[in-house]
C-alpha cells in the first residue's frame, strides 16, 4: 500500500481546534477554502472530535466530494448531523486505488475503535483442521491460523468442541501421530497414545509408511465430509480381505465401518452447487440490526454466526459493507462465493481484495433468482429469528436490573455495575480486583487489577480503601463513574466505600455491599442452619434480604463471584511468579532472554554462581559490567551454593570476547 499524502483541514500554524475559537477567526469551521484543500484522490478520511479523538473512519473514491457531503449537505443519513456536530478536524490519507483504501479503512477501525463505526464484538476466526503434509509423518490438529503453505486445511468449523470430538473419533478409527515436532524428535519410547492404540508410534518404532498414508487419506476423506465414499471403499476392502481368508484384517475393517456409521453426523444439503459459500442475512427495526452469516461448505450448512448492532441508522449497504470488511479480517476462511442481500457499490473492489487474500477468484454479489436467492432468504429469516431472540434476552436483562433498582431502592436501574474484592495470603501479595458488568453481562474490557502498595500486613479495610481511592480518583478525572458500586463484605467494607466516596465528593453513585451467607454447625460439624445472603445499604441499620431465587440476587451474586474469581486468579499468578523467581531477576539488564542464555551456558544456577566475571562475560550479550553485577549478586546469596571462601576474581577480558 502506498499513502500518497496525509492532510488536515487546518494549516500547521493554526493548531488544533479547541472548545473556544479565536475572535479573529470568524470563518465557519469547515468553509469552502478549507474543504478545497482536500485531495480528490481515493483514500480514507478520519473525523476527530475536539479532544483529537477519532470518532469515525470512512473510505471514498473522491475524498473531497465525500467529506464535502458531510458539511455542505447531500448526505441524507440521519446520524450525520449528530456526528458532524462533534467533529472538529478531518484528516485524510490518500491511497493509489479503492482497494487499498478498503484495506486501510479496516486497519484504522481496528486501531482507533471509533465510536460511530461498526465493530464486531466477536472477530476471532473459526477453528480449522490442519494436516501437515510436508512432514515425514503428517499429523492432524486444530488451528485458528490459515497460512499459505503446502499443508492441507479443512474448515472452518463454527464449533471448536464439535471439531475436537470429531478428531477424537477419527483417531479411534485411524491412528495417527498427535505430538508436536519437538516432542516427536526427542522421544525415546512410545507414549500413552501408542498404548491406547491411537498412534502407531512412528517416533520410535518401525511403521509401514504406506499403511500410515492410507490411514491419513481416510481421515482426510472424513474431514471432507465424504463419509459415504469412505464407507464404500472400506466395505470393498473388507470383502476382498474376507475372500482372501485374511479374517483379522476383515474384522478390523468391519469395526472401522461400524465406528464410522456411529459417529457420522447427517447433514442436510442446502445448496446444489457443491462449493464454499458465505450467505449474509440482514434484518433491522429502525437502528437495531441483526446480521446472520450462514457458512456453507461443499453444499452443506456447517454453521452460522450472528452479530447484533444497536443504534445504527446508516443505510443497509453501508452497514453490510462495514460488517464484510471486519468479518474477513484476521485470517478467517474465505469461501468461493459471498452472497449478500443488498447490492454493494464497491462489490468488485471487495471481490478483488478477497481474491487476493484467498489466492483464487472470489465472487461477491447479490443473487437475483434461483436457489441462491432462497439461500439469502433463509439467512434473512435466521437473522429475523436471531433478532427476536436477542430482544427477548435484552428484555430479561432490563427486567433484572429494574428489579434490582426496585428492591434496593436505587436512584436508577444500574446499567453498569462495578464490584471490588481483596485477596491476600497471610498478609502477603495483597491484590484487589474490579470487574464491570454492562446490562447484566461481563464487560471484560473494563476489568482492572491492583497491587496494594501502602498496606503492610493483613488489613482488608485499608487495602479496600487504597483500591477504591485509586479507582474513583481516576474516574472523576475521566468522568467514568458507574451506576452502582458493589463491594464484597459486610458493614465494615460498606463503611470504607462510603468514606472514600464522601472524601472524593461523589454523591450520585449508588453503593451496596453483599455479605456471604453464614453457616451454623453442631458439635460434630454438621450443618444445621444456613442464613440468607444479606445486602447492606448506606444509612440503613438492617440489611436487605433478597429472595433466594430472585433475579436481583442472582445478578449480585454473579457480579460478586466474578470479582472474587478475578482477584484469586491474579493472586495466584503473583504467587507463581514469586515461587519461580530467580536471583538473576534482581540484576538490572538481565531479562528472560539473557537469563535463559546464562542458564543454558552454565547448566545451573550453582555453576553460574561459581563462575568468575570473565567466564560470565564470555556468554554472548552479557558484557563485563553486567557480568560483575551478576557475580556480585550471586556471591551475596548463600542459597546459590557458592563454595565458601571463593573470592570474586575480575580479570581482563580476552580479545574477541563479547562486549555490550
Amino acid at each position: 500500500m502506498s499513502e500518497k499524502g496525509v492532510g488536515s483541514l487546518f494549516p500547521p500554524d493554526a493548531g488544533r481546534p479547541t472548545m473556544e475559537r479565536s475572535e479573529k477567526d470568524s470563518r465557519p469551521l469547515f468553509d469552502d477554502e478549507r474543504l478545497s484543500r482536500i485531495p480528490t484522490d481515493p483514500g480514507v478520511y478520519l473525523l476527530r472530535d475536539r479532544n483529537h479523538k477519532v470518532v469515525y473512519v470512512g473510505k471514498a473514491k473522491n475524498l473531497r466530494g465525500r467529506v464535502r457531503m458531510y458539511f455542505r449537505g447531500g448526505d441524507e443519513r440521519l446520524q450525520v448531523p449528530f456526528l458532524v456536530s462533534r467533529v472538529a478536524d478531518v484528516e485524510t490519507l490518500v491511497t493509489r486505488n479503492e482497494k487499498e483504501a478498503l484495506i486501510l479503512e479496516n486497519n484504522l477501525i481496528k486501531q482507533y475503535k471509533p465510536r460511530y463505526n461498526i465493530r464486531l464484538k466477536d472477530d476471532k476466526s473459526y477453528v480449522s483442521v490442519k494436516v501437515t503434509l510436508e512432514d515425514e509423518w503428517p499429523r492432524v490438529f486444530v488451528t485458528r491460523k490459515i497460512l499459505r503453505d503446502r499443508n492441507r486445511y479443512f474448515g472452518p468449523f463454527h464449533s471448536a468442541s464439535a471439531v475436537r470430538d470429531s478428531l477424537d473419533a477419527i483417531r479411534k478409527v485411524f491412528p495417527l501421530r498427535t505430538c508436536s515436532d519437538t516432542v516427536f524428535r526427542n522421544r525415546s519410547r512410545p507414549c500413552l497414545e501408542y498404548q491406547i492404540k491411537r498412534c502407531p508410534g512412528p517416533c520410535c518404532l518401525p511403521v509401514d509408511r504406506e499403511a500410515y498414508r492410507g490411514a491419513l487419506k481416510n481421515a482426510m476423506l472424513l474431514l471432507e465430509g465424504k463419509n459415504d465414499e469412505l464407507v464404500r471403499d472400506l466395505r470393498a476392502r473388507m470383502r476382498d480381505a474376507s475372500e482372501a481368508l485374511r479374517f483379522e484384517e476383515a474384522a478390523r475393517l468391519r469395526d472401522q465401518i461400524r465406528a464410522l456409521e456411529r459417529t457420522a453426523e447427517p447433514q442436510e444439503m442446502v445448496s446444489h452447487f457443491g462449493i464454499d459459500q458465505d450467505v449474509f442475512g440482514f434484518y433491522r427495526e429502525g437502528g437495531f440490526i441483526e446480521v446472520q452469516v450462514l457458512a456453507i461448505r461443499r453444499g452443506k450448512l456447517t454453521g452460522s454466526h450472528a452479530y447484533g448492532l444497536d443504534d445504527r441508522e446508516f443505510p443497509d449497504e453501508e452497514v453490510l459493507g462495514e460488517v464484510l470488511g471486519q468479518y474477513y479480517s484476521g485470517g478467517r476462511f474465505i469461501p468461493d462465493e459471498v452472497l449478500v442481500p443488498v447490492a454493494l457499490e464497491d462489490a468488485e473492489v471487495r471481490a478483488s481484495y478477497l481474491s487476493e487474500l484467498k489466492g483464487k477468484t472470489v465472487a461477491v454479489f447479490r443473487p437475483q433468482r434461483g436457489d441462491k436467492v432462497r439461500l439469502c432468504e433463509m439467512a434473512a429469516e435466521n437473522a429475523r429469528q436471531g433478532f427476536a431472540a436477542r430482544r427477548n434476552t435484552e428484555d430479561r436483562r432490563l427486567r433484572m436490573v429494574e428489579e434490582l433498582r426496585h428492591r434496593l431502592e436505587l436512584r436508577s436501574a444500574p446499567k453498569r455495575i462495578e464490584c471490588f474484592d481483596i485477596s491476600n495470603f497471610q498478609g502477603r501479595q495483597i491484590v484487589g480486583s474490579m470487574v464491570a458488568f454492562d446490562e447484566g453481562d461481563p464487560d471484560k474490557g473494563r476489568y482492572r487489577r491492583y497491587r496494594v502498595k501502602s498496606v503492610a500486613g493483613q488489613d482488608d479495610f485499608a487495602s479496600l480503601y487504597e483500591v477504591l481511592k485509586r479507582r474513583y480518583s481516576r474516574a472523576l478525572v475521566e468522568n467514568d463513574l458507574p451506576d452502582l458500586l458493589v463491594v464484597d463484605g459486610g458493614k465494615g467494607q460498606l463503611g470504607v466505600a462510603s468514606a472514600v466516596l464522601a472524601e472524593l465528593g461523589i454523591r450520585e453513585l449508588d453503593l451496596v455491599s453483599l455479605a456471604k451467607d453464614r453457616v451454623a454447625a453442631d458439635a460434630r460439624g454438621r450443618e444445621i442452619r444456613r442464613s440468607e445472603e444479606r445486602v447492606f445499604l448506606p444509612n440503613r441499620k438492617n440489611p436487605v434480604v433478597l429472595p433466594r431465587n430472585s433475579n436481583a440476587l442472582f445478578l449480585l451474586q454473579r457480579v460478586r463471584d466474578e470479582a472474587h474469581r478475578f482477584a484469586i486468579t491474579f493472586h495466584r499468578e503473583l504467587r507463581s511468579r514469586e515461587r519461580f523467581r530467580s536471583l538473576l531477576d534482581d540484576v538490572p539488564g538481565v531479562g528472560p532472554q539473557r537469563r535463559r542464555r546464562l542458564l543454558q551456558h552454565f547448566g545451573s544456577l550453582r555453576r553460574l554462581a561459581a563462575a568468575t566475571a570473565e567466564e560470565i562475560a564470555a556468554v554472548p550479550g552479557v558484557g563485563l559490567e553486567r557480568a560483575r553485577a551478576i557475580a556480585e549478586r550471586l556471591q551475596a546469596a548463600p542459597e546459590t551454593g557458592r563454595p565458601a571462601g571463593r573470592r570474586l576474581v575480575l580479570k581482563p577480558i580476552a580479545e574477541g570476547s563479547s562486549r555490550e
